[in-house]
């Protein structure tokens, strides 16, 4: 690659004021290191701790910094595809800022990408300072994602990895709204590597990712990339529909050959609450799916910006010469 290459590293920030000046001084070191041009794009997606008064303390002292503020919290995967229409570099290295994945490893990534790579996924080997529930989950969910999928999402691999600028493109001409970056990266294709790490614990405050806002999460992977929930669904209420046949079929025999069925409503109604549980998660399944019909049909921007800082003619290689507020599908407002 040549000797002018500059190198993005896009950190979605949500309530990360104790961590994300550490953070900084980590993931600066790690990309001088590498010798080349580097910018750090910080998307604040809707902070209530402070953060953002510390991210442009940033910014005043550091030319590398870029700022995105969003309008309120639209979430994670919409924060970082935010940062990624904002990155102008050669590579673009989406990280989490709260320093459980380690900046240090950047250089091992933009390594593969000089080999060839155009997708560099960092492979957890080990996750620490979390429960055993939650390790136990995580395990679980990638490996029913990979058999449900209809993409080949690499097992133990989150949102740190390196995209080259190609990668980036392709994926920033994926306009869904529900999104899952995991597998919109997988469904790109283009050459892959990987670089295992151990992932370290919390450097300070709360995890954002409670049971319910990963079962959502583990929701949009599925429904987002597989058709097998339907096909499930459909198989499920065959097999219930075969099975009440068969029975019908065996009392109308037993009655004609004298044999008096059990008398209760026991049965009668175990049999009415199996078919109507199966009936509702199908129209459930159903719903999911609609659902996000729903939401590419009325067309909302997938975020909305309210500050952009650190963005100049001379630095903002991608948007130079173009109507940066209103590229791709970001929107500012005052």
């Amino acid at each position: 690659m040549s000797g002018d290459e500059l190198h993005s590293v896009v950190a979605p920030v949500f309530n990360e004021v104790q961590s994300v000046e550490r953070f900084h001084e980590r993931c600066s070191v790690a990309l001088a290191s590498t010798g080349r041009a580097y910018e750090l794009i910080y998307v604040d997606d809707g902070s209530r701790d402070g953060s953002w008064e510390v991210l442009k303390r940033l910014a005043a002292g550091d030319a590398h910094v870029r700022l995105v503020r969003l309008s309120r919290n639209f979430g994670h995967q919409s924060a970082i595809s935010a940062g990624l229409e904002n990155a102008g570099g050669d590579t673009v290295i989406v990280i989490d800022a709260d320093l459980q994945d380690p900046p240090e490893v950047i250089p091992d990534l933009i390594a593969r990408w000089r080999n060839g790579a155009d997708i560099v996924y960092a492979v957890r080997r080990r996750r620490e300072g979390e429960s055993a529930f939650k390790r136990a989950s995580a395990s679980l969910f990638y490996r029913v994602l990979r058999w449900l999928a209809d993409v080949d999402v690499p097992l133990d691999a989150g949102d740190f990895r390196l995209m080259s600028r190609r990668a980036v493109d392709a994926l920033l001409a994926m306009p869904e709204h529900d999104r899952y970056v995991r597998g919109m990266v997988a469904w790109i294709g283009f050459e892959t590597d990987k670089v295992a790490y151990e992932r370290d614990a919390r450097y300070a405050g709360e995890t954002k990712y409670p049971i319910s806002k990963m079962t959502r999460f583990a929701l949009d992977g599925i429904i987002g990339f597989s058709m097998r929930p339907l096909r499930i669904a459909t198989w499920l209420g065959l097999i219930v529909s075969l099975t009440a046949f068969v029975l019908a079929v065996a009392l109308v025999i037993a009655r004609l050959l004298g044999h008096i069925p059990v008398q209760g409503w026991t049965s009668l109604a175990v049999l009415v609450l199996l078919i109507g549980g199966v009936q509702l998660v199908t129209i459930g399944v159903m719903g999911e799916y609609m659902a996000r019909i729903y939401n590419e049909v009325r067309g909302r921007p997938l975020f909305l910006v309210r500050d952009r800082r650190g963005f100049t003619e001379g630095n903002d290689r991608r948007f130079a010469g173009a109507d940066a507020p209103e590229a791709g599908r970001r929107r500012e407002v005052d």
